[in-house]
């Protein structure tokens, strides 16, 4: 949700923002869309009040199946710790992703350089990683899409130092 939280931003006080880097932005996507039932799925485990299953099915939708072993490398206790976190995410985070609106004329207001980072088996997890980042490459007049040899939506954990090196790059010459 960082992403959309920037993207927002840039929209609200874009004389703040000098240039965005949107590491996999959550832009809503139509329900039935392919590679998209695991977050219905994932939603309807929390509400049948399954916090540990709705994280799993959430997570596996959006980063893969070894997801666990990759947050766990990096962060022991990830699980716990999103289980216990369930109720904010789903209760609030998620519903406020899927009601925030962002389309092609909300991104052609966004006139900063913007690096769109996709992680390079993103697609092997889902479609729609791929299909947000065509929309955005569409939409803002100054993007620049990078793939993240090696990684998923878990970008910042599978290949640390490639995202920080060129995060460095793009920053280096637009700031």
């Amino acid at each position: 949700s960082g992403a959309n939280i920037i993207m927002q931003l840039a929209l609200d006080s874009p004389e703040i923002v000098a240039s965005l880097a949107l590491l996999e932005a959550a832009l809503p996507v139509a329900a039935g869309t392919p590679g998209r039932t695991g977050i219905p799925q994932a939603i309807a485990h929390y509400r049948a009040g399954d916090k540990a299953a709705a994280v799993d099915t959430f997570m596996r939708a959006v980063a893969g199946p070894d997801y666990r072993a990759v947050a766990d490398r990096a962060l022991p206790g990830a699980f716990d710790q999103a289980v216990a976190d369930a109720d904010t995410f789903f209760g609030q985070e998620l519903p406020a992703v899927q009601q925030w609106i962002f389309g092609k004329a909300e991104g052609a207001r966004i006139t900063q350089p913007v690096l769109l980072v996709m992680g390079g088996k993103s697609h092997e997890v889902s479609p729609v990683w791929q299909q947000r980042q065509d929309m955005l490459t569409a939409w803002l007049s100054r993007a620049e899409p990078f793939v993240l040899d090696g990684a998923t939506h878990m970008l910042h954990l599978q290949n640390t130092s490639g995202l920080a090196e060129r995060l460095g790059v793009f920053f280096a010459a637009h700031n």
